[in-house]
């Protein structure tokens, strides 16, 4: 089942082209990383998705329906939302500010007390907001998202001021949800963190689409190459790689095709004082930075 459809969507604001002709379908138990710059369209997205704007053109539907329609209350019962800035009512307790939400969104407010523990927050459920750090708000907010389950989450810059700790176990979390049947539409910078959770990434630029697929298939699609690192003394490579190679601090350097990896990798195993290989696949970051370079270079022109 699809859980969002987007068909042909554009959204203008007084002249300006938020998004462009975009189109997206989402599945149940999917997670979806939402990429681009500030001004790309990732925002305009979200504010579709959960109807509070319409689109100029083009469809959006949730859970099959008009997010803005008639059914627009009952809809979104089923969705959770953390904006990037998140900000409570500061006198009151965190406890409050959760039992708050959940009376707003018709939850069983005895999860609130589970909520404040996944998150982290049960030592300071009692304490006024104002207290809170950035971080802790931020862990809050994602309690308010969590509240009664949602079957769509989305996620704006979810663990920002989130330590190490708190940043691993918030992916746990979003791995039990999918697990649990929830679909989640992650936005962050920090690519590094998100690409071990998401199904598939979608990467805007000025309002479009540029690029959108599983890791795999947009690395096959950007043809990044593969790198290798070779550790050792007095390596000697075949006279076809070392057109293809560079000394680094710490050894050899060697990039080739997604074509080449295998029979590269052959070759290199058959090498004299090669103490240590490296494989690095091209990450997401990489992609995002490829896909990126390629819009900058066509304002450019």
């Amino acid at each position: 089942m699809n859980i969002v459809e987007l068909h042909h969507v554009d959204k203008h604001y007084l002249g300006v082209e938020a998004l462009q002709n975009l189109d997206l379908t989402l599945e149940q138990g999917s997670i979806l990383g939402l990429f681009g710059h500030n001004g790309a369209g990732k925002t305009t997205t979200i504010k579709l998705i959960l109807g509070l704007i319409k689109p100029t053109a083009g469809q959006v539907r949730v859970f099959g329906e008009d997010p803005t329609g008639d059914n627009a209350y009952h809809l979104r019962r089923q969705l959770g939302f953390l904006q990037e800035n998140v900000s409570f009512y500061q006198q009151m307790t965190g406890k409050e500010v959760l039992t708050y939400f959940a009376k707003l969104k018709g939850c069983d407010k005895k999860q609130t007390t589970d909520l404040l523990e996944q998150v982290g927050l049960a030592h300071a459920a009692m304490r006024r907001v104002k207290t809170y750090s950035k971080g802790m708000r931020q862990r809050l907010g994602l309690a308010q998202a969590l509240l009664g389950k949602p079957k769509l989450l989305l996620l704006d810059e979810p663990t920002v001021g989130l330590d190490p700790i708190a940043t691993q176990d918030f992916y746990a979390s979003i791995a039990q949800l999918k697990a649990q049947g929830s679909t989640i539409i992650l936005c962050s910078h920090v690519l590094a963190g998100v690409e071990k959770s998401i199904d598939r990434a979608l990467i805007l630029g000025q309002g479009k689409l540029l690029a959108e697929g599983t890791l795999s298939s947009l690395i096959e699609q950007t043809e990044l190459p593969v790198t290798f690192q070779l550790r050792g003394s007095n390596i000697v490579l075949p006279a076809d790689l070392q057109l293809l190679s560079k000394q680094t601090p710490e050894g050899i350097e060697l990039q080739v095709s997604q074509q080449q990896k295998m029979a590269t990798l052959q070759q290199l195993m058959t090498l004299a004082n090669v103490d240590n290989l490296d494989i690095s696949m091209p990450s997401l970051e990489d992609i995002y930075t490829h896909t990126m370079s390629g819009i900058q270079h066509q304002e450019h022109n």
